[in-house]
């Protein structure tokens, strides 16, 4: 997966979250991080189609580069791959031909942006669905009933066609819930900002307690039996567990039979990771869906990013950090106090808690490439001398590890 796009490009990614509240693909934005070079298309979409291999979860791009976007639709990507057209190269005749190529070869493509004139005929059936940002769209004013999706316009004698919505930049789940009722099918972002006000009560408070339970006496090293007879309280806790530690994304030779196996092989302090993960996957709340993609690919993404200068135990714990980071969601209490029941190592709970600490530049780092901010993403790189090549190399292989675990 050793690509050389990968140290000229800056990427950043965010869930499509449909109306059941699953993440039914990935979005990932791409920028040329020197403007006026000409990347390999057909590069690019190598290193992406090891993360993101035909038959897996649907991959949407979003490229900030009209050059590489051009080569793109050139280049044939594969039809798990979609493709998102701005509005004004949707509007150039110039592009027709490309987009009519790509739609008849099975290439789902997205009109981003509202057109400021009319579409080209030729190209008006190629568009599955419309992308707007939440913040322009005329149906979050002062106009609600406009609830119908705006229809683009084909020349010629009053003919349009209209296409389904996405909404983006849905950063709360009020955002979200309003995208939904104004008729958006999907959203894109990160609807976690105001869980904790808007979710009330975990559903399934005591699935989370015992596992709560269970990472204090793994921290304290209890008998096994004391340990076992915590985790039959919820058997289907104690599947998931077992189907977490033999994933293919963790890459153990040997298949672990039982929780008792899982503890000689691996060890109370190994075994800490997997509890961790466990944790931030419990929740049954609908809303939670987007935090806990958020918390594993964080974890995952943590991890990676240590493998470049860290040692095992740092490793380790930048895992548990990134896993853990969106808890205080789950729990609806502050760090300070929640990690007073969830014991941490000193420098996770000083990122997390304080926001200093050795971790914290990482930390940073993972949640600028959650978001739509070149400049932060590239400050944050810059705090941990690191360069493109390695942060985006870690990011695709976090992404391939999480896909293993859905």
């Amino acid at each position: 997966m050793d690509h050389a796009i990968l140290g000229q490009t800056a990427l950043a990614y965010s869930p499509v979250i449909d109306r059941n509240r699953s993440v039914t693909a990935t979005r990932l934005t791409v920028w040329p991080l020197q403007q006026g070079t000409r990347l390999d298309a057909s590069t690019l979409l190598e290193a992406l189609g090891e993360a993101w291999p035909v038959g897996g979860q649907a991959l949407w791009l979003n490229v900030a580069s009209e050059s590489l976007l051009q080569d793109l639709m050139q280049a044939q990507p594969g039809s798990h791959i979609l493709l998102e057209i701005p509005a004004f190269m949707a509007c150039d005749e110039a592009h027709a031909d490309a987009l009519c190529t790509l739609h008849a070869n099975g290439n789902t493509l997205l009109l981003k942006g509202r057109p400021l004139q009319e579409l080209p005929r030729a190209v008006l059936h190629c568009f599955k669905q419309s992308i707007i940002d939440y913040q322009d769209d005329r149906r979050n004013d002062a106009h609600p009933a406009l609830s119908g999706v705006p229809a683009t316009p084909a020349p010629g004698a009053g003919n349009t066609r209209s296409i389904t919505s996405i909404q983006a930049g849905v950063r709360t789940i009020a955002e979200m819930e309003n995208a939904f009722r104004n008729g958006a099918t999907d959203v894109l972002g990160w609807p976690i900002d105001d869980v904790i006000q808007e979710s009330g009560k975990p559903a399934d408070q005591p699935a989370l307690q015992v596992i709560v339970l269970l990472i204090d006496q793994v921290h304290r090293q209890e008998d096994i039996e004391v340990l076992e007879n915590t985790l039959k309280r919820d058997p289907p806790l104690a599947y998931k567990l077992m189907r977490y530690i033999n994933s293919p994304a963790f890459g153990l030779s040997v298949e672990i039979s039982s929780f008792r196996h899982a503890i000689m092989i691996l060890g109370y302090q190994r075994l800490k990771r997997w509890l961790a993960l466990l944790l931030a996957t419990a929740s049954k709340d609908p809303n939670m869906k987007p935090v806990m993609f958020a918390a594993v690919r964080r974890g995952l993404f943590m991890e990676e990013l240590a493998r470049i200068s860290g040692d095992d135990d740092m490793r380790n714990e930048l895992f548990i950090c990134g896993v853990f980071s969106l808890l205080d969601r789950m729990f609806r209490q502050p760090f300070s106090e929640l990690l007073k029941t969830i014991p941490v190592p000193e420098r996770v709970f000083q990122a997390l808690a304080e926001h200093t600490g050795p971790y914290e530049p990482y930390f940073k780092l993972v949640q600028a490439m959650e978001g739509s901010d070149l400049f932060e993403i590239k400050e944050a790189a810059d705090s941990l001398l690191m360069g493109f090549g390695d942060i985006n190399l870690a990011l695709l292989k976090a992404m391939q590890s999480a896909a293993q675990l859905d």
